[in-house]
């Protein structure tokens, strides 16, 4: 058996009849927590370049993968293999340019064809002008993002971001600069008693909501 198919088995084994009695009483649900500590792990492993537990940590998220998938098989919806080759054929079919016809030369066309090749698989579009976020996307990713999509399509933000301070931030900015800004800014909320997290997602759904208004609405005055 491959090493893939031994973790299987080892998993099916800890959920069978005289397996973990932690691993049995297991649900979807419960392994949220374990899911996003061990991405989390990952991470920080990345961020360090530490190869060697890198590898450990991506056999964690491995573990993640493979127990949820068991969990489905017994449910009788779906298996490892499901989802194996569910992404595989998606892989195929979004990168014609590399299994089929044609030829693209930059990822901006790449990122173009993906999701010209999304529409036609019929994924619901965004009934706004803002890009679906997932829903559990860290705060300071989804404001990046949002400050992207306003950005890509020039939606009306005037008045609603102050643009000549984020240009006068982005000019002097570096890596050490923002890391050393961004915990000066989570030390000083945590001695105000204030949630830096909640406070940044809570004031980019209010900008989101306002470019909304104002995409349907362009009459709409600055509030």
């Amino acid at each position: 058996m491959s090493a893939i198919e031994d973790l299987r088995h080892t998993i099916a084994r800890l959920r069978g009849p005289g397996g973990c009695p932690w691993d049995q009483e297991q649900t979807h649900a419960t392994l949220v927590r374990c899911l996003i500590d061990e991405v989390s792990e990952l991470i920080d492993t990345i961020d360090r370049l530490d190869l060697p537990h890198m590898r450990e940590e991506l056999g964690d998220v491995l573990i993640q993968v493979v127990f949820h998938a068991q969990l489905a098989e017994e449910a009788g919806k779906f298996d490892l293999e499901d989802v194996a080759r569910e992404v595989n054929e998606k892989l195929i079919r979004r990168h014609p340019h590399v299994f089929g016809t044609g030829k693209l030369e930059t990822s901006e066309q790449v990122l173009v064809q993906w999701d010209q090749i999304k529409a036609q698989e019929g994924k619901a579009k965004p009934s706004g002008p803002f890009k679906d976020q997932p829903p559990r996307l860290p705060a300071l990713m989804f404001a990046e993002a949002i400050w992207k999509q306003i950005e890509k399509k020039q939606l009306p933000a005037d008045g609603l971001v102050d643009t000549a301070q984020v240009e006068a931030l982005g000019r002097h900015l570096d890596e050490a600069t923002l890391g050393r800004m961004l915990f000066e800014i989570a030390a000083a909320s945590r001695a105000k008693g204030l949630d830096p997290e909640g406070a940044l997602r809570l004031h980019t759904s209010r900008l989101m909501t306002e470019v909304e208004a104002r995409v349907k609405h362009p009459s709409r005055k600055p509030v």
